[in-house]
């Protein structure tokens, strides 16, 4: 066994790690019903031979070696499994993404409705990228495949088991317009999807900060690679992390895997990590696309014109749309009737809806009967100084829907989430 090499720091390392391309943005609702793109999870399933022995090094170097990581090519395989303590998302995203299809312009290879398939159960992925504008991210089944390529300003989704592709042709001339624009869209694109252990240790690293531990806690072997071990802890209460483990190349800098643990105990809420990577540039046609023949192919404009007339996870929650991905825990300050509580791991969105509407209920015809009892599963009813409310609930984010309107949500524990709702009344 190797030493065990640690060393601490208090602070200053907020944004040393912050990556090429923002995740995915997630509204409230699909944070609460599994944080679909933000936080995923992968089961290690990694070979190892005993900890490596390799010189002592400092946190503050190591996320500087993370920052510093030039490393653009690389190709590999990830095993991913999430537990979120919710009930399977399967139903209930195959009963939107039928309801996306149906015939009227959408498409089963849609990547907003299938990247959710990875907020639950597990799952194989083969990926591959060359510089910021070549990626690959194939989710491997045991009969099909589907996959997500982007080849410069081209992206294409393909899915071999409905034969559906799905098509759109990003305007590259302004990488910030364009984000901006993917925003506003009613139907973007997702990009910088977290699939790998990089762009979710990216994520928990921009929290670093004041309120946070970071240390460096021995070594590991990874996928046949040498790595240290990063640690981030929070240090304030109330929130539903209890840490974050970052295996970090030991040569490159690129993070191989990825461990996410509930303050409450118990199996890791997200374990992510490559059980096989090669960081050789990765052949071309492996960003290469042509639809096979008799594919049905569905083109963005068309499926974005579609998405407005349907209703999904977006609309159980009015009002939940202005808050980003980056809204909490990092000083984000979500949409102009979302403000943020606290700072740091304990961060807590508090959103007003429009019309002080609370949560939408089956009665009214608003909510489609798998959403509702999805939700049900998930909620709690609580009351005080706020009046009364719903905790829908699970090992990462939670969310408190007040009868009045309001919306309180974040990786914090139910009690404070009440606590926040009673000293805002």
């Amino acid at each position: 066994m190797a030493p065990n090499d640690s060393a601490g720091t208090s602070g200053g390392t907020t944004g040393t790690a912050a990556g090429r391309r923002k995740a995915a943005r997630y509204i409230v609702p699909v944070a609460v019903a599994g944080v679909a793109a933000a936080t995923i999870g992968l089961v290690p399933a990694l070979a190892s031979s005993g900890d490596p022995d390799l010189p002592k090094i400092s946190a503050q170097k190591l996320i500087e070696k993370i920052a510093a990581s030039d490393t653009e090519q690389l190709s590999g395989t990830v095993k991913i499994s999430t537990d979120l303590g919710i009930p399977s998302l399967g139903g209930l995203a195959e009963s939107f993404a039928s309801g996306a299809a149906g015939g009227k312009g959408g498409s089963g290879a849609d990547p907003q409705e299938r990247m959710t398939e990875l907020a639950s159960g597990t799952h194989t992925l083969r990926v591959a990228a060359d510089g910021p504008d070549k990626q690959r991210v194939s989710i491997l089944d045991d009969a099909a495949e589907y996959s997500l390529i982007r080849n410069g300003d081209q992206v294409w989704a393909y899915d071999s088991k409905s034969d559906e592709a799905y098509h759109a042709t990003e305007d590259r001339a302004g990488e910030d317009a364009g984000r901006e624009a993917g925003k506003k869209s009613a139907h973007p694109v997702p990009e910088g999807v977290p699939t790998t252990p990089k762009a979710l240790a990216e994520q928990v690293l921009k929290a670093a900060g004041p309120t946070t531990s970071v240390t460096v806690d021995g070594t590991a072997q990874v996928a046949g690679r040498d790595a240290y071990k990063l640690v981030v802890k929070p240090k304030q209460s109330g929130s539903t992390i209890g840490s974050a483990t970052i295996a970090v190349d030991a040569e490159n800098g690129v993070p191989l895997k990825f461990t996410l643990l509930p303050s409450a105990g118990g199996k890791a809420i997200v374990d992510a990590g490559f059980t096989k990577v090669d960081f050789s540039k990765p052949d071309a046609s492996s960003f290469t696309f042509t639809p096979p023949k008799g594919t049905s192919v569905t083109e963005a404009d068309d499926a974005k014109a579609q998405h407005g007339a349907d209703k999904g996870l977006g609309d159980l929650i009015p009002g939940a749309e202005g808050l980003g991905a980056e809204g909490l825990g990092a000083g984000g300050q979500g949409g102009k009737d979302t403000k943020v509580i606290g700072e740091g791991w304990s961060a807590i969105a508090e959103i007003t809806t429009p019309g002080a509407a609370g949560l939408p209920s089956k009665a009214s015809g608003d909510v489609p009967a798998e959403a509702q009892q999805f939700l049900g599963a998930l909620g709690d009813k609580v009351s005080g100084k706020f009046g009364s409310g719903t905790v829908l609930k699970t090992r990462l984010i939670n969310a408190l829907v007040t009868e009045n309107g309001k919306v309180y949500v974040g990786a914090v524990t139910k009690d404070a989430l009440v606590e926040a709702a009673n000293d805002a009344s």
